[in-house]
């Protein structure tokens, strides 16, 4: 059996809540996994413990790598960080909130054999209405744009072969950024395959991603993003 080479990072703006119990559960499950890792946290500029939290975790475990934005540069770029640090082969995220469970990322492993990302979709998302709706609108019309089949563009539960992000140049700083990796990686002929995974209600913390601002931002770039990738 190859032993498996996958770098797991979070994504973290203020999440000391849940930042310590998010990475420790990961580490169970990969080492269990007996896999070839590392688990890489994103502190996004945080402004209360997430950093240095982050730090006394990594401090404990050499598998364990913190990257540090000095303020907050957005949800795209903490992912784009995240992409740049990854050393192994196989990359997988999801945000240090804890409404996912990592333990559903090791039945995401043999779907990659077949295909060069594996993007879930959630089932029975634990949002409000308003956030359903909202999702569910701006994954077809992102479907529209971009000739992608995707049922959930946004669900930050995602696994890639690493060498993608080699061949594509990623310019959202926002929450555009996974219609652009998906979008770019569709133009270079990479596959994406889907699976379902559970979502589970946030307990602490503040969600950012519903923020009118954020939305609207959103929206103005996609256009701007469907120029660039159609002349690219």
């Amino acid at each position: 059996m190859v032993m498996v080479s996958i770098s797991v990072f979070f994504p973290c703006y203020n999440e000391q809540e849940n930042v310590g119990r998010t990475v420790e559960k990961a580490l169970a499950v990969l080492d269990k996994l007996k896999a070839d890792f590392e688990v890489i946290i994103i502190d996004d500029g945080s402004t209360d413990g997430t950093g240095r939290i982050a730090d006394e975790i990594a401090s404990r475990n050499n598998k364990v790598k913190v990257v540090h934005h000095r303020t907050n540069l957005g949800y795209g770029v903490a992912l784009q960080s995240g992409f740049k640090a990854a050393t192994k082969e196989l990359v997988f995220y999801t945000d240090g909130d804890g409404q996912f469970d990592i333990n559903e990322m090791p039945p995401l492993l043999p779907l990659i054999e077949h295909c060069d990302i594996v993007s879930c979709y959630r089932l029975n998302r634990q949002d409000s209405i308003i956030r359903k709706i909202n999702g569910w609108c701006w994954t077809k019309l992102v479907c529209l744009l971009f000739n992608l089949k995707a049922r959930d563009i946004d669900c930050a539960f995602k696994l890639y072969r690493r060498e993608i992000f080699d061949k594509i140049k990623l310019v959202s700083s926002g929450a555009l950024i996974d219609a652009e990796i998906l979008a770019r990686a569709v133009r270079k002929g990479y596959c994406i395959t889907q699976k379902g995974v559970h979502h589970y209600p946030r307990t602490v913390g503040v969600q950012t991603g519903a923020n009118l601002r954020v939305i609207l931002r959103a929206f103005k770039e996609l256009f701007k993003l469907r120029n660039q990738i159609r002349k690219s």
